[in-house]
Parts: structure tokens; C-alpha cells; sequence
């Protein structure tokens, strides 16, 4: 088939109007940004979706990724305020908020990123002492986003977060702080021995005390106990010899025999339990007691009489003639 010169023209017609179309006709994907750029210079930015600029006359700048970005910052030495020489890296993460500032303020803005959070790091990490830079890393962190999200903000970007990863210092200065940690630890115990000791002295003091003062009172309680007994004998004691004395003198002969019996019997008990002795011998029996009783009994009567009659006088009494020499009761036997 043979094409005229009307069909060339409609068919090179078509076929500009689809490159027309396809150049004007644009897709931002979701976290991008692309600038606009009329005959080189900025005009627009366009969003996520389907977009549409003028062909030929207008062009994708640049495409900016306004998603959270890392940025792994390298190994450095920092010099710290006492001249301890550290190893320290670090990441940080940055997200791009106007993608035409981000484009057209900075020329390659990650090594820009990269080289301003370096510096900073040194100058940050190199103005305190290395204990201080050991023991306060979130500090650290938290004034490094700080300082270097104030000096990215004209490129129309935010520091989200700067985390130092790791800080190395020296080996032997390593060896020097484990052992000033040994140290200090082993001081730590010490201390903790002596003050668990001397507690343990002071508690033991106080329990002795508490002791002492316990057996005092219960010394004194029990002497005070003594003694309200004592006196409680004694007054019974008294008051049975008044009675005993009261009976006498009213001629009663039960009261003198008992008076008499009681302290017969007590002192033979005395010497039965006397500990210089060890084989008493009294030739007399339970009988003879009683006998010596009647005999006392006896004695009151011819004394005070029957108590109705008056005492008639003495009268000499008849001893029988004895064959043995009497024994007297309380003599000790010789020890064998």
C-alpha cells in the first residue's frame, strides 16, 4: 500500500502528540520530590503522583529523596580536654524537608552532611575530659544533633538523631582505668567491712547492755523479793514467839513444850547436816524425845502449876543410881 503525503502528515502528527504527551506527563513516586526547572531556572516542586509540566519548555531538576536517610560516619581521632587520644564513629540520620533548598543551597549535600557532623564530633568530644566523655554519651548525642541540625537548617534539612557507636581509647590507658576500677572497688569493700564491723561492735555493745541492765533488774526484783519474804518471816516468826510467849505467861504447858520441841528438833537437825562431821552417835531414840518432853512438860507444871492453883515450891527430885556414865547427845563421835 502506498502512503500519500496526507497520511505521512497525520501519521507524524500522531506520533508528536504521544512524545508531547509523554514528555509533559509525569509520575513522582511516594518519598520523592522533583523540582521544576523553566529555561534553568526553579519554578515548582512536584508531589507524589501523576503531575504535569509544559514540554520543551519546562524539565525535572532534581529528584529528591525526602525519606529518613543514615549516614555511617567514619573512624576518627579526638584529642580530649586532658590529652587523652579516643577513637570514636558515629551514624546519623537526616531527612530532607524542602527538596528545592535541599537541590539548589548545597552541592552534594550527604558528603556536606557527612564532613559537618565529623567536625563537630571533634569539637564536641574534644572539649571534655575522657571520663566525662565515657560516662555521658546521651549527652553527647543530644548536643551533637543539636549543634549540627542548627547548621543544616538553611539547606532545608532536619537532624533527626546523631548516636556516637563506639569510643575506643588507648590499650594502655584501658589497663590504667581497669585497675583504678580494681581499686576503687577493693576500697569500696573495705569500707563496707569496717562499717559492717563497727555496726557489729556497736550492736553487740547494746546487746550487752541490755544484758546488764536486764540481770540488774532482775537482780533487784529478786533482792526485793528476798528481802519482802524475809521480812514476811520475820514478822511470822515474831508473831509466833508473842503467842508462844503470851501462852507461857498465861501458864499454858502445851505452848512451852511446842517452843521447846521445835528448838530441840532444829538443833538436832544442825547437827545432823553439819558439814565438819562425818558419823554422829546419839544414844537415844524417838521415845527418848518424847520423854524429854513430858519431862519438860513436867518441869512447867511444878513452875507455873495446873493453872487453876497457885505453884506449889519445888521439890527435890529423886535421881536413880546409874550404872553407865551419861552420853551427852550433842558430843561427836571420834572420825575413823
Amino acid at each position: 500500500m502506498i502512503l500519500g503525503g496526507f497520511d505521512i502528515v497525520v501519521i507524524a502528527l500522531v506520533v508528536f502528540v504521544i512524545l508531547v504527551l509523554f514528555a509533559g506527563i509525569k509520575t513522582v513516586p511516594q518519598g520523592y520530590r522533583y523540582t521544576i526547572e523553566r529555561f534553568g531556572r526553579y519554578t515548582r516542586t512536584l508531589e507524589p503522583g501523576l503531575n504535569i509540566i509544559t514540554p520543551f519548555i519546562e524539565r525535572i531538576g532534581a529528584r529528591m529523596n525526602v525519606m529518613e536517610q543514615v549516614l555511617d560516619v567514619p573512624t576518627q581521632e579526638v584529642i580530649t580536654r586532658d590529652n587523652a587520644s579516643v577513637a570514636a564513629d558515629a551514624v546519623a540520620f537526616y531527612q530532607v524537608l524542602n527538596a528545592a533548598q535541599a537541590a539548589y543551597q548545597v552541592s552534594n549535600l550527604e558528603n556536606a552532611v557527612l564532613n559537618l557532623t565529623m567536625t563537630n564530633i571533634r569539637s564536641v568530644m574534644g572539649s571534655m575530659d575522657l571520663d566525662e566523655l565515657l560516662s555521658n554519651r546521651d549527652a553527647i548525642n543530644d548536643r551533637l544533633m543539636r549543634v549540627v541540625d542548627d547548621a543544616v537548617q538553611p539547606w532545608g534539612i532536619k537532624v533527626t538523631r546523631i548516636e556516637i557507636k563506639d569510643i575506643r581509647p588507648p590499650t594502655d590507658l584501658v589497663d590504667a582505668m581497669a585497675r583504678q576500677m580494681k581499686a576503687e572497688r577493693e576500697k569500696r569493700a573495705q569500707i563496707l567491712e569496717a562499717e559492717g564491723s563497727r555496726n557489729a561492735q556497736i550492736l553487740r555493745a547494746e546487746g550487752a547492755k541490755q544484758s546488764a541492765i536486764l540481770e540488774a533488774e532482775g537482780q533487784r526484783e529478786a533482792a526485793f523479793r528476798e528481802a519482802e519474804a524475809r521480812e514476811r518471816l520475820a514478822e511470822a516468826e515474831a508473831k509466833a514467839t508473842k503467842m508462844v510467849s503470851e501462852a507461857i505467861a498465861a501458864g499454858d504447858v502445851q505452848a512451852i513444850n511446842y517452843f521447846v520441841a521445835q528448838k530441840y528438833t532444829e538443833a538436832l537437825s544442825a547437827i545432823g547436816t553439819a558439814g565438819n562431821s562425818k558419823i554422829v552417835l546419839m544414844p537415844m531414840e524417838a521415845s527418848s524425845i518424847i520423854g524429854s518432853l513430858s519431862g519438860i512438860g513436867a518441869i512447867a507444871k511444878e513452875i507455873f502449876g495446873d493453872g487453876n492453883s497457885p505453884p506449889s515450891p519445888p521439890r527435890p527430885r529423886q535421881v536413880p543410881p546409874r550404872t553407865t556414865p551419861p552420853v551427852n547427845p550433842f558430843n561427836q563421835a571420834p572420825e575413823r
